[in-house]
């Protein structure tokens, strides 16, 4: 059985962008791109929502052809297109980069890979990962704290109909203030 894992970038109060959309607040020092090159490496599949494989697949498929490209981003894209990825989708009528399209009820698909799957999974974006987290699918949460207030936007987490009690597995910080947060969801 694999071990489901949901992170991301989020501001002080809790949201993955600003009410515009915009994640340039969030920009990753080079310890901490590293770092989620490494998680992404470790990864044995990912599941995307439509929208935010839309703003990956738009970038990283090409980004180690730039020359100028740092090692990071050259790293970094060739991981992410080789990783497993799951997409869930209703508009989508193809996917690339060793995706597969998924149209079914994301709780019942990440409970069956997640059972069949050995190795550590990730739930990416908020979006889909609202009824994963409250269905409680979730193994372990990973916060990556800017140093940043936003006001509004996405929330990191959905609103739950009861807690989560978390146990700190991990806190780390990065240049420039940036907090790792890393949490196990305690099971009674």
């Amino acid at each position: 059985m694999g071990r489901l894992i949901y992170g991301f970038n989020v501001s002080v109060d809790g949201y993955i962008n600003d009410a515009h959309g915009s994640i340039d607040w969030s920009e990753p020092s080079d310890e901490l791109h590293q770092y989620w090159n490494d998680f992404e490496r470790d990864t044995a599949l990912t599941f995307y929502g439509r929208k935010l494989y839309d703003l990956m697949s738009a970038y990283w498929p090409t980004a180690d052809e730039d020359p100028d490209a740092p090692p990071l981003i050259v790293d970094y894209a060739r991981v992410w297109c080789g990783m497993p990825k799951v997409v869930f989708s209703h508009t989508l009528e193809s996917v690339d980069w060793n995706s597969r399209l998924e149209r079914g009820d994301p709780v019942e698909v990440v409970t069956k890979l997640k059972a069949e799957t050995e190795g550590q999974l990730e739930v990416a974006g908020a979006t889909l990962a609202a009824p994963i987290v409250a269905a409680g699918l979730v193994d372990e949460f990973r916060l990556v704290v800017a140093p940043t207030i936003v006001g509004g936007g996405t929330p990191f987490l959905p609103t739950l109909p009861s807690w989560i009690s978390l146990r700190l597995l991990e806190n780390r910080t990065f240049p420039g203030g940036t907090v790792l947060l890393r949490y196990e969801a305690s099971r009674a």
